[in-house]
């Protein structure tokens, strides 16, 4: 086995901190929403053509797919960063605030992308590896059900660019900087969305006996909605019921036709999922008919869960040990949010790692939220040693 100086190391990352620092906050300043995302696509595919990949753009909207084959080593390794931003105002006050208004990068994805730019930079100047390196640079992660994970592997990313495992990243805020957290099996919950529409009977507010009031039908069901969880899943598993959202009437003295309501459910293990959409299903039309009024149900599977495959979780615990030590590598918890990582994983196996961006660090989605760049060049070396690693000769 080739010695441990043979692999990425953190000090192999010192010369190019500060180069990665200006990457980082370049994207910062200048985000660019889902599907929206032509400008930071050209920015990286021009980066990774100079440095000798080659490279696939367009891919499932504006993705970017970079490929190098070093040797004659027949596995392939896959990493992917996401490269879009949110409609949120930044409230940093930071030099290099988006100036683009009304969006920023409050998830770290401009992080995210920075990290692999740094590894695959790192990955081609040193070619220390034998076999193929697929970097994938994904478009609109925030976008929900039109997810640029889902409309990737719709446009063939297996099939032109194939590859045996797959892994990618998250900042982590709450976690000290540069801190890896990783968990085997279900670690993201799935997403799914209930838009429910309760059908009653309009009429003059000082006559309500002679209508059927959606309004207090749709209060009756967000009340009942919270015994879902509580009663009705095992208290050693996890699930999140939440109204996020009740909309009805425009007028004081009207009482309306209709009260739409919408809900988010989050899930780790699927015969709780099902579970979850029977029981809402259930619990709507009982209390509608309850009533004297009727439910239409629109329900959707959002991203499933992330589920770290075994075998890749434990390989790259190992890495992250060997680069910053067993006392810098952590487990992590459980996590309510979801993440379209997940689609790559029902096809490959994988994991998705989470990186520290500090105790201090405003929650994601936030408006003062900001990337730690003390934690760039760690995750990019982590990158760099899992592919020298898998692919080694």
């Amino acid at each position: 086995m080739p010695s441990d100086n043979a692999f990425a190391r953190l000090s192999d990352f010192d010369a190019m901190r500060e180069a990665m620092t200006q990457t980082r906050q370049y994207l910062h300043a200048h985000p660019e929403l889902s599907h929206e995302e032509a400008e930071t696509a050209r920015y990286v595919a021009d980066k990774l053509k100079a440095w000798g990949y080659e490279v696939a753009e367009n891919v499932g909207g504006h993705g970017v797919v970079a490929r190098m084959t070093v040797g004659e080593g027949s596995g392939s390794i896959a990493i992917r960063a996401d490269m879009d931003a949110l409609p949120i105002t930044e409230q940093t006050g930071l030099p290099h605030a988006s100036i683009v208004p009304g969006r920023m990068h409050a998830c770290g994805h401009d992080g995210h992308t920075t990290i692999l730019l740094g590894a695959a930079e790192y990955l081609a100047s040193t070619r220390r590896f034998n076999g193929t390196v697929t970097l994938i640079f994904q478009p609109a992660e925030e976008a929900g059900a039109r997810s640029g994970a889902q409309m990737m592997i719709d446009d063939g990313l297996f099939e032109r660019f194939p590859f045996d495992v797959i892994y990618g990243l998250h900042n982590h805020p709450g976690a000290p900087v540069g801190k890896l957290l990783l968990r085997a099996g279900p670690m993201m919950a799935a997403a799914d969305t209930a838009r429910i529409t309760i059908h009653g009977k309009g009429g003059h507010a000082s006559r309500p006996h002679l209508t059927i009031d959606p309004i207090v039908v749709a209060c009756h069901l967000v009340v009942t909605l919270q015994s879902v969880v509580s009663r009705f899943v095992d208290p050693t598993e996890t699930a999140v019921v939440t109204v996020g959202t009740i909309h009805a009437g425009e007028a004081v003295n009207v009482i309306p036709e209709d009260a739409r309501l919408a809900i988010t459910i989050r899930s780790f293990e699927p015969k709780i999922r099902d579970g979850l959409q029977q029981r809402i299903t259930a619990m709507t039309n009982a209390v509608a008919e309850g009533f004297g009024a009727t439910a239409v149900i629109d329900y959707a599977r959002g991203h499933p869960v992330v589920t770290n495959s075994e075998a890749e979780t434990a390989f790259a615990r190992t890495i992250a040990e060997e680069l910053v030590g067993a006392e810098n590598v952590g487990t992590c918890g459980l996590i309510p949010g979801s993440e379209d990582f997940s689609h790559y994983l029902e096809h490959k196996p994988g994991c998705f790692v989470r990186l520290g961006n500090g105790v201090d660090s405003a929650t994601l989605h936030s408006d003062k939220y900001d990337f730690a760049d003390e934690s760039l060049h760690i995750g990019a070396a982590l990158w760099a040693r899992l592919a020298e690693r898998y692919l080694q000769g």
